[in-house]
């Protein structure tokens, strides 16, 4: 895991208090756009921040942004502080000055989860499905959500061992799955509601929801494609995804306040042209319709892939920006239930090898570095927070994106 503090785009100057006690150590932080920033939720991770951190965790402490307590959540690697993420409004070019108290503060609702939902106390049957496919099904037993699950060698797709197929993460603003079986695609669950929902979704019924429910539902048709930022390789002029491994594993890494992250391990990943193993880190943050893709092989490709669904009466869109990042995106009535939606990548510009498509998706093919490759990708539908029903809108938000991943607000 990386954790990188990007000095000129946010100065974080730790003060010597004339009594720490009483007024804490201050955290000054500007928004460099000339545009304001709501629910942002942002990583400071230097030295000094990690130091001020570890000696107050003790007794604990909060974050003041003036008078007002603000969330926080702080991330931790080999038990000690590697990052502490806060979520703040920003002014146009505002320069806040944050205040780290002692003493505990107050209790936030949490606003991001991952998590894995399995059955136990049921079995596995051999059985004829109605399209004729034979296979396991595991029948009876009763969810349970665990932490890790190595993937076992009965279990394909609509195996019902799963809930909603595969792990799932979310947002305040939006939800993903992605299947955990030979398929390894991932799908999106528009959300009605900013509370976190995935706890509940598919405890009635293996499927129910595809239909709508009171905080949203499933809304994408994935189907042989990339779905949204599935990963696959490039051969043959077809993006092939991960779906023959020796084995695999997924797990919760940690499901925070204002983070949430899955790490999965595909052992054995065989692609055209060779075998590698792949390591998969997703995540996402409060306030953000993003989710983090960070992949890193064990040994070197010469590409991987990602994409969107191609979907009929869609409109293709594509950045002509100048800074370092850019986005492939589609805009239209492309949802299960007949409403719109936008979908975007967002990549590096020195990553890409070339923006292409196959007979199933719209494909970025890019280039790993030293084995590690890092992209995000996205959605908004038309019944979630965004509003999102006319292209004009979408692009505005593609450009919003795009202009807090050139300065840093969305930490690479």
């Amino acid at each position: 895991m990386k954790f990188r503090f990007i000095n000129f785009l946010f100065a974080v100057l730790l003060l010597a208090a004339c009594s720490q006690q009483e007024k804490g150590q201050t955290l000054t932080i500007s928004n460099p756009l000339g545009e304001p920033v709501s629910e942002l939720t942002y990583e400071l991770s230097s030295s000094d921040v990690m130091q001020s951190i570890a000696s107050m965790q003790t007794t604990g402490f909060h974050i003041l942004d003036g008078e007002t307590e603000i969330p926080f959540q702080i991330i931790v690697k080999d038990n000690a502080p590697a990052a502490l993420l806060i979520q703040s409004d920003f002014a146009a070019g505002e320069e806040k000055k944050l205040t780290l108290v002692a003493g505990k503060g107050t209790d936030f609702p949490q606003k991001t989860q991952a998590e894995i939902s399995v059955k136990e106390g049921g079995e596995w049957v051999w059985v004829t499905k109605n399209n004729g496919n034979e296979q396991y099904e595991y029948q009876g037993g009763t969810w349970k959500n665990v932490t890790s699950v190595w993937m076992d060698e009965k279990h394909t797709d609509h195996s019902f061992d799963i809930r909603y197929e595969g792990p799932g993460w979310e947002s305040d603003k939006i939800g993903y799955r992605f299947y955990f079986d030979w398929r390894n695609a991932v799908d999106i669950f528009g959300k009605k509601v900013d509370t976190l929902v995935l706890q509940g979704v598919g405890l009635d019924g293996f499927d129910s929801y595809h239909e709508m429910c009171d905080w949203g539902t499933d809304v994408l048709k994935v189907g042989n494609a990339l779905g949204i930022g599935s990963i696959a390789h490039w051969a043959d002029s077809a993006a092939n995804r991960v779906a023959k491994t020796d084995s695999v594993y997924t797990e919760v890494t940690y499901s925070g306040l204002l983070e949430s992250k899955l790490t999965t391990k595909y052992y054995g990943w065989e692609y055209a042209g060779g075998k590698t193993d792949l390591v998969s880190e997703l995540s996402i943050r409060a306030g953000s319709y993003l989710t983090k893709g960070h992949l890193k092989t064990s040994s070197p490709m010469d590409n991987l892939a990602t994409g969107i669904v191609k979907l009929p009466n869609t409109s293709v869109l594509n950045s002509d920006s100048e800074g370092d990042w850019a986005y492939l995106a589609t805009f239209g009535v492309q949802t299960l239930h007949n409403d719109h939606m936008g979908m975007a990548i967002f990549y590096k510009k020195s990553d890409l090898l070339e923006v292409t498509e196959d007979k199933y998706s719209h494909v970025v093919v890019l280039k790993p570095t030293n084995n590690e490759l890092t992209y995000f990708y996205g959605a908004a539908w038309e019944q979630d927070a965004s509003k999102m029903d006319s292209i004009e809108k979408f692009e505005t938000f593609l450009k919003k994106q795009l202009a807090l991943l050139d300065a840093g607000l969305i930490n690479e």
